[in-house]
């Protein structure tokens, strides 16, 4: 067999819409954008959201929103994809990385509480594998450090204590307490990217919960100056006859979503339940016949939260990083396209660079080195699935 990783889940639907849109003469920025935008929302119970090019855009987007920048520190987790952190480098923010508890995926939030300073603006949690963190948690330590905080502009002092913008790449479509992703941290960004469960190809989206003080149509204004050049007017606006005018109000950037992006994931968006659905079947098909006793794996459906299946990530207990490696090669000399979730930030040259080491994050390196992700996603057929099973129980 050939079983790919994470190849998207393009239907006709995908199709149709994408050739409506290239027929339409509008390829841009435009109504179906503003219709996914609605459509999320909804889909999120936030009141509002705006769709980029990127959760990366989301996330920087954000914390320009918010005033964060030289002088302050942001903290996120140390096993996660670097976008997580390198958003705080390019806003010029200090990054802060926090190890994972033992045998966890989330951060120490023993950890998490000591590393808060009077410089701390915001705090970046993972919802890694689609499994939303702690959240409540995470709420009860910054309240508690509410004492620390500075506000710098306006918006600050409207939260008057560190901001929580979860990195909810993984997460769209996950619930904790029958709360959506999207309506549970302050800020939340998810990835649409051409791996993830619904995906533009590329694409992401922010939601913000509401907040007294907080004026929901001023927050999306700044967000569509941030990601058109800091131009007053869309191309949308701007197309109505003798509408030409507009102000540069701030140097923005250029991260827009287009509609031929927003016309794919209008249509992802229509069959995401059935997606979720056969997600979590695959996931509780591993996990009724993976019986090899060293293969551990993550628990997404348990304690009020339900996972949007995003990965699906085992550790081979009691293996080491080369033993981890020699599995991997043996299942793609079986066909399996198998993956690593994550190495983790101080293992990179770039974050040597700033300094960090992996040697004070010795949970993440724990959990790292025996780490492989199996193939998730919903073309898989049952005896692909029987025979990752029967090669996973056999090499691990």
């Amino acid at each position: 067999m050939n079983i790919p990783f994470s190849p998207p889940d393009i239907g006709d639907l995908e199709i149709e819409n994408v050739i409506e849109v290239l027929k339409s003469g509008w390829i841009t920025t435009g109504p179906k954008t503003k219709l996914f935008e609605k459509k999320i929302a909804t889909y999120c119970d936030t009141e509002m959201a705006v769709c980029l090019n990127s959760a990366t855009a989301c996330m920087e987007s954000t914390l320009r929103l918010l005033g964060i920048g030289e002088g302050d520190e942001v903290i996120t987790s140390a096993y996660t994809y670097t976008a997580s952190a390198s958003v705080i480098e390019h806003v010029g923010a200090k990054i802060i990385l926090v190890d994972t508890e033992p045998n966890s995926y989330e951060m120490d939030y023993n950890q998490l509480s000591m590393a808060i300073t009077e410089k701390t603006k915001a705090i970046i949690p993972v919802d890694l594998a689609g499994i939303i963190c702690n959240y409540k948690k995470i709420f009860e330590i910054v309240n508690d450090k509410s004492y620390l905080f500075e506000a710098k502009n306006d918006i600050q002092k409207n939260f008057n204590r560190i901001i929580i913008i979860s990195d909810a790449a993984h997460s769209f479509g996950a619930k904790y307490d029958k709360k959506s992703s999207g309506s549970i941290a302050d800020f939340t960004c998810f990835s649409f990217h051409a791996v993830k469960n619904i995906t533009t190809a590329e694409g992401g989206a922010v939601t913000w919960r509401n907040k007294d003080g907080l004026k929901n149509e001023e927050v999306y204004k700044s967000y569509m100056l941030l990601s058109l050049h800091g131009q007053s007017k869309d191309a949308l606006s701007k197309s109505n006859l003798g509408s030409w005018e507009y102000d540069i109000e701030t140097l923005g950037y250029k991260c827009n979503m287009t509609d031929i992006q927003a016309a794919i994931g209008l249509a992802q968006l229509t069959r995401y339940q059935e997606i979720l659905k056969k997600r979590k079947e695959i996931i509780e098909f591993y996990n009724q016949n993976l019986k090899n006793e060293y293969i551990k794996f993550l628990p997404h459906f348990q304690n009020g939260k339900e996972s949007s299946g995003h990965l699906y990530m085992i550790n081979l207990v009691g293996k080491s990083l080369a033993e981890r490696n020699y599995f991997i090669e043996q299942m793609a000399n079986a066909g399996i396209a198998c993956n690593v979730h994550y190495k983790p930030l101080p293992m990179f040259s770039a974050y040597k660079k700033l300094g960090f080491d992996i040697r004070d994050y010795p949970n993440a390196y724990n959990l790292y080195c025996n780490e492989v992700t199996l193939p998730l996603h919903t073309l898989l057929t049952k005896p692909e699935l029987e025979y990752i099973v029967d090669c996973t129980n056999k090499y691990s």
